[in-house]
């Protein structure tokens, strides 16, 4: 699969992208498919990872084009110096619209390549905000304020509302039109109905930072053009269930 890099701002120090879904940040170890990063040495010849994130989630991520600015922008994740603002759908209706979940997150003691909600592990601390309610979906504003591996995801999973399309944490099913429209039905001669999502509804909106030469960035990745669609039909097709929250 091609990739066309997004570039959202690019200077001496560093290149931030629109991340789509489903291209890795960084090479895994079996280094199978091009990473994200693969694609920047290419381009750049010179590359430093300075965060990263999941495969299937889309939206905002810089990288570094020196070591010195590599060193200045991490130092800022480490500390927490950044503001890092998602965007996702979850399963079901929260009775509570805003709030902050503050739970530890480690390593799953059995399940490899899972984290879970453990007393020992790591402080990690999502402030989540109900931005718009349908009968069975919720789409959610998150503010990260630590940098945990599928922090949002475990975080979400603790309070019984998955992100969808999650397949470590939910169901993993994907968004079918089927599932909410009265009197759906398929096209002639469509064997099978092609979902609207089909993967993870997660979406790194805006990333507040400051660039090696003292300017506060703030950059924004659009909401990508599948999950705006999936919003869309949820609207239309909520029969008068859907409610957006307005906050003052």
């Amino acid at each position: 699969m091609k990739h066309q890099l997004e570039i959202l701002l690019e200077t001496d120090d560093l290149v931030a992208i629109n991340k789509p879904a489903g291209l890795l940040s960084i090479p895994d170890r079996e280094q199978t498919e091009p990473s994200l990063k693969d694609l920047l040495l290419q381009k750049y010849g010179t590359i430093y990872t300075v965060h990263r994130l999941d495969k299937e989630t889309s939206g905002v991520i810089v990288f570094a084009k020196n070591e010195s600015s590599h060193k200045f922008l991490s130092k800022q994740f480490e500390e927490r110096a950044t503001e890092k603002t998602y965007n996702g759908l979850v399963l079901g209706q929260l009775y509570e619209p805003e709030g902050i979940i503050d739970e530890p997150i480690g390593e799953h003691p059995v399940k490899k390549g899972l984290m879970t909600i453990v007393r020992k592990g790591k402080p990690s601390i999502t402030a989540f905000r109900l931005l718009e309610s349908f009968p069975s979906y919720s789409w959610m504003e998150f503010k990260i304020l630590t940098g945990r591996t599928h922090q949002i995801r475990v975080h979400m999973k603790h309070l019984g509302h998955s992100i969808v399309c999650d397949p470590l944490y939910g169901d993993g099913k994907p968004v079918l039109l089927s599932s909410f429209k009265k009197k759906f039905n398929l096209g002639k001669d469509v064997l099978e109905e092609r979902p609207l999502l089909n993967r993870l509804a997660l979406h790194a909106r805006e990333l507040r930072f400051t660039d090696p030469s003292a300017v506060v960035r703030s950059l924004e990745a659009p909401v990508p053009k599948d999950l705006r669609a999936t919003l869309q039909q949820l609207e239309k097709h909520s029969g008068g269930n859907s409610k957006k929250i307005l906050f003052s």
